[in-house]
This record gives C-alpha cells, structure tokens and sequence, in this order.
C-alpha cells in the first residue's frame, strides 16, 4: 500500500513538473525541459567531478569556462539543478533554476541560490550559454573570481583577489573568536565559521544581492536564517575588506567574534529577538576580556551622556539601519552592548544567556521581552529600563 501511494505522488509530481515547464494546452508535450534538466544533471556531475571535458560538453562552444575554473579550490560536497521554468523558442531558450550546493564538512542543508541560464540546441542538443543569478537574487563568490580557500582548526575561509597568506589571517582569527564564543554562550552550534572575502564592498554587496552604497563603513555581516533549525546550512561571514582592512588588530578580532556569535546564536535568534539583544549581546561576547573600559567601547554614548542627553528607551529595531546617521547607529550598538553588560554585571551571565534564549524561544514580538524579564530577570520593562539609563550614568558619567 505505501509502495502504490509513493508510486502514485511520484507520478503526480511528474505530470505537475511537464504542465509547468511546458505549459501546454494539448497536443504532443514538449520535452526540451527534460532535456534541459538531464543536460545540467551532467554538468553538475561534472562539477562535483572536477571533470572539464564533461563540463565543456554541456557548454555552447565558445563559451568561457569561467565558472568551473572559478570552483576548482571549493570543497563541494553536492552541486545540481532542478529546473522550476522553461520558456522556448524554437532553438533557444531560458530555463529558471534553483541551484542547491553543499560545502564539504559545513553544510548539513544545501545553500540554494536562484539563477537563470539561456540555452541554446544545435544538432538536437541544448547547450548552456549563460548561467547567471536571477533577477534580484545575489551572485556566488565565484562568479567574481577564482576563488582561493584556507582551512583553519575552526574555519573555512574563502576569498577572491585575496592572497592565501592575507586569508590565513583570517582564518586565524576565526579560530580564536569560535573558542571564545563557545565559552561565553556554550557548545550547542556548529563550532566553525565560513568566511567567505570579496575584493571590495561592491564584491560584498554582490554576495548580498543589496547596494554597495549600504555596507562602505560596515566591516562584516553574517548572513543566515533567524531560528533556522540545526539543519539549515553554515551561515557566511561575509567581510567588507575594504572597511575591515583599516581596523587595528583588536577591532579585526572583535569583529569576527561578534559576527560568530551570530553564527552560534543562530537557532534561537528568531522574529521575537529585538536588535538591541542580538547586535548588544554579539558586541558583549565580542569585548568579552578586551580589557577596554564602557567610555572607550562606546564613545558616542559617552558624549550624549556628558551632554545630559541620557536615551530615554532602548534602541529600537529602526536605529540600526545602516543609511541612517552614523553617530545614531553607533549609540544604538553601544546601547545594546551595555543593556547586556548590565545583565551580566547585575544578574549573572548564565542568566544572560537564559534571557537571549527566552527572548527568542516566544511564538511572536509581542510580549517576548516582557515574558523573559520577567520569568528570568524577576523584573519588568519599565524598572529595566530605568536600571538601563541609570547604568549609562554611572558608567559613561
């Protein structure tokens, strides 16, 4: 019984894939889409296979093989495609696809990326002439270069136009920011990094499919589902080198260890986590034994407090956009760093971390903070608050 129902949903499937790649209304059905699929199935194996003259074979002749060189140092563990739409006509067409890949030893899921590719039949074959991300979707590193990797004890770092000695770097600072976030938040994540260094921003804001004009001044950013589960695939570091390049050797090291925090935090960052928590308690384990006083880590909040303009509230989700004020963004991370400080300092850090779990572990926004100040910290947003505003006094006054 379970073998026909198995059977039945495949065959369902099957007529489903043909009514949308072909679209047809009747008459023969046109099987340029199979085609096509069983012509990237034997460029995906190719890849995974670092076999060129297979993966030349799928190629319009001419074509660059551009990506295939690109790939060589990548330890993939699963390449393929599975084709969502076909638009044909006559001898040409453009098939929509999702990209699913799997770095060796980091992805438990596949990353999946949208992409377009235009073909081209000759002599009854189809043929690959491009392969491009889809309209509004981000580029692979790859499609910017030759990529070159490092392996650390801790990490996978992976750069384009980068020296491998400039990558090693890198790596060695992912390796000691992943033991340090570990001790701060605990053992319940992956335990590594994938960092992943563009040339330039413009590289980076291609990673992430947004404007250069937004990432010049930020350094890094980790890009990842909120509350994905266990499963979902290693979260990119992703680094600005041109921003990142200019920090001192202290704030390299904050940086990658903030931007692991993430990566750790991953599973119960969700919906109902504010900003103020994720960024203030990242930058928390990020200064965590800097042995850098609150006046030096957050000097824009200094000032507004020698100014008397102590933040009536904590900063709201909307402070940290980075097109806004510069000065405005930085007192909203200082904020939230001494909003964690402060829990640490009055309750505990294993409270800190209980208080960040519960905080994400509710069903919506509402009421996420009030429930765990209560249940964890025994206090209420309005008394929090006011220890929050009065903790900037002492420790910026």
């Amino acid at each position: 019984m379970a073998g026909r129902r198995r059977a039945s949903r495949a065959g369902l499937s099957l007529v489903l894939l043909l009514a949308v790649l072909v679209g047809c209304g009747g008459g023969a059905p046109d099987t340029a889409a199979a085609e096509v699929q069983r012509v990237l199935d034997r460029r995906s194996a190719a890849v995974l296979d670092r076999d060129e003259p297979a993966y030349r074979a799928t190629e319009q002749t001419g074509t660059p093989l551009t990506e295939f060189g690109n790939l060589r140092e990548v330890p993939l563990a699963a390449w393929s495609y599975r084709v969502t739409g076909f638009h044909r006509s006559g001898d040409r067409a453009t098939a929509d696809a999702e990209l699913s890949y799997r770095v060796d030893g980091y992805d438990k899921a596949p990353v999946t990326a949208a992409r377009t590719l235009d073909l081209i039949r000759t002599d009854g074959t189809w043929y690959v002439a491009s392969d491009k991300p889809a309209k509004d979707a981000s580029e692979q590193l790859w499609e910017q270069g030759a990529v070159t990797v490092v392996r650390g004890e801790h990490s996978l770092v992976m750069g384009v136009g980068q020296s491998e000695d400039r990558l090693r770097t890198y790596a060695d600072l992912a390796d000691r920011a992943v033991p340090a976030v570990s001790r701060a938040w605990g053992t319940d994540w992956s335990g590594h990094d994938v960092v992943l260094v563009p040339k330039s921003v413009a590289g980076m804001a291609g990673l992430l499919g947004a404007p250069a004009s937004g990432y010049q001044g930020i350094a890094a950013v980790t890009t990842g589902e909120a509350g994905a589960s266990a499963k979902a695939p290693a979260d990119r570091i992703i680094v600005n080198p041109d921003a990142y390049g200019i920090l001192g050797d202290l704030g390299k090291q904050v940086v990658l260890t903030h931007e692991t925090t993430h990566v750790a935090t991953r599973t119960h960052t969700t919906a109902a986590t504010p900003l103020w928590l994720s960024e203030g308690y990242a930058d928390w384990v990020g200064y965590l034994g800097s042995g850098r006083t609150a006046a030096q880590i957050a000097p824009e909040l200094e000032r507004a407090v020698a100014d008397g303009q102590v933040p009536a509230a904590l900063p709201d989700d909307a402070a940290f956009g980075f097109s806004g004020d510069a000065a405005q963004l930085a007192q909203a991370y200082e904020g939230g760093w001494l909003a964690c400080r402060l829990i640490a300092d009055r309750w505990g850090e294993v409270r800190l971390n209980d208080f960040y779990r519960a905080v994400g572990g509710h069903d919506k926004r509402a009421g996420a903070v009030e429930d765990a100040l209560r249940d964890v910290l025994d206090t209420t947003p309005e008394k929090f608050t006011e220890q929050w505003r009065e903790y900037l006094r002492a420790q910026l006054g």
